[in-house]
């Protein structure tokens, strides 16, 4: 593992200011690095997702095709951030939706044997472990109420204001899918809100 990775990672679990040092060199001696090409797919339907991702660089997309061939954006990821199939990885049960590599990337993986084990053997390592999840539990409640209460153009202004940093990384068909919404209306929304500055 490049010591990039190490750091990030590091950086990353220090914010949570309850490893130690030890602790957080244990917690990353369990991770592997990988490089990702863009476009290649780290979870697919009908495998198990038997990890889980930090992007140490790069950018993903995860996402499920309905029954018309449609496919619906459920989440991102950029650096410092996690991506997997969560169902497939906690139950260990065949995967029922895709992430893809949005750009080259660097990821640092972990299997769900080694989080287990991790959290079996240190009890501090599996508070940080839930603390994450429960962040991504927040999250996905969030977007669910954002979905059912606010209009498409309050979403897209949402996710604007918050992850700015994200919007430009990605195609818009994939973020007008993420927010529940068609290409050519969230290209309505760019227009218009272009006008309004001019």
């Amino acid at each position: 593992m490049s010591e990039e990775s190490q750091e990030k990672l590091s950086n990353f679990l220090r914010k949570f200011e309850l490893l130690n040092q030890e602790e957080i060199k244990i917690y990353i001696e369990a991770f592997e690095e990988v490089k990702i090409k863009k476009r290649q797919y780290i979870v697919q339907p009908g495998f198990t997702a038997k990890h889980k991702h930090y992007v140490v660089k790069g950018a993903f997309r995860s996402f499920v095709v309905g029954d018309n061939g449609s496919d619906h954006t459920t989440s991102f990821a950029i650096e410092d951030w996690w991506i997997s199939d969560y169902n497939s990885y906690i139950y260990q049960q065949p995967a029922t939706m895709f992430v893809i590599a949005l750009e080259d990337s660097v990821i640092l993986k972990i299997s769900r044997e080694k989080e287990k084990h991790l959290c079996d053997t240190n009890h501090k390592i599996e508070s940080v472990i839930r603390r994450m999840a429960e962040r991504g539990l927040a999250f996905q409640q969030r977007r669910m109420i954002s979905n059912l209460t606010q209009s498409a153009e309050e979403r897209y202004d949402l996710f604007m204001e918050k992850y700015p940093q994200v919007v430009m990384r990605l195609p818009q068909y994939a973020l007008a899918s993420f927010l529940g919404m068609s290409t050519e209306f969230l290209s309505k929304i760019r227009n218009k809100k272009l006008k309004k500055r001019t």
